[in-house]
């Protein structure tokens, strides 16, 4: 082999990783927004993580999860909403009082939310069986 083709096949070899990278897909993302502090929702955060993997959604290989938290900063939950909509995540996961902040920002984008409360009592869903428009709850009322 000349040295000019070993250099050329070389050089196109290095490529080879940039073009795999940049055919990539996107993979599904969830924008999970924490209310309190990331050390406060650990336990949920690990049982989510869990029962995802349990269905089969790897985070880092067939999902990501994009991780903010308001540490109890109410007026955060817009600004990380708006945050999540730029992101283009998939799908939105929060609790409490944060869901209204979603709520208005996004109207396209699903909610999971987990709420103690009653859902369709509070307002952020129409019925438990057809809750319509994008947010849907775990909660326990």
């Amino acid at each position: 082999m000349q040295r000019r083709e070993f250099l050329t096949l070389l050089s196109g070899a290095a490529a080879w990783p940039l073009t795999a990278r940049a055919q990539r897909p996107k993979l599904p993302t969830i924008g999970f927004l924490g209310t309190t502090s990331a050390a406060a929702w650990s336990p949920w955060t690990a049982a989510l993580i869990q029962r995802l993997r349990e269905l089969g959604w790897i985070e880092g290989r067939t999902m990501v999860i994009e991780y903010r938290w308001a540490e109890g900063h109410n007026e955060r939950y817009t600004e990380i909403a708006d945050e999540f909509v730029r992101l283009k995540v998939d799908l939105i996961f929060t609790s409490g009082g944060a869901v209204r902040a979603v709520k208005q920002v996004t109207g396209a984008i699903p909610i999971v939310f987990a709420l103690g409360a009653d859902p369709v009592g509070s307002g952020l869903v129409a019925s438990l069986a057809r809750p319509g428009g994008n947010a849907t709850s775990v909660g326990s009322w």
